[in-house]
């Protein structure tokens, strides 16, 4: 079964997933947010989620940001239409700014790397690789 992680934006959703042995995090997609529930719909006919772990966006001192309003009402979504899936939260600050900078990394092209979406899809990598260490796998 794979664990899904989302880097939760109000134009984008960055999403990643494991293999099934939980070996691996894998960027997946970007979906709008209005489109989310959708994809979910019909990813989750086709794979086995575990778990859903969502990007928790805080403020340098450890408070809730202001965009977490928005993800506060994504994950209770979730819940409700998944309740048989357990949802983690994990911190995200700083994911962008890595992910930035693996892609800057990674020798793309400067236009390729501005990509908001591939920057949203590299971060709920992050988030997911950062969950799987704290768990131990």
């Amino acid at each position: 079964m794979r664990v899904m992680a989302f880097d939760y934006g109000t134009k984008r959703i960055g999403i990643a997933v494991t293999d099934p042995l939980q070996i691996i995090a894998t960027a997946l997609t970007t979906v709008h947010p209005e489109e989310i529930w959708l994809f979910l719909a019909d990813y989750l006919q086709r794979e086995e989620v575990e778990t859903f772990v969502v990007g928790k966006p805080l403020q340098m001192d450890g408070s809730d940001s202001e965009s977490g309003q928005h993800v506060l009402g994504f994950v209770r979504k979730l819940k409700k239409l998944y309740p048989h899936v357990p949802v983690a939260e994990i911190d995200e600050r700083f994911t962008s700014k890595m992910a930035s900078a693996v892609i800057a990394q990674s020798g793309k092209k400067k236009s390729k790397r501005q990509e908001k979406g591939l920057v949203d899809t590299v971060s709920a990598t992050i988030i997911l690789q950062s969950y799987m260490q704290k768990k131990g796998f």
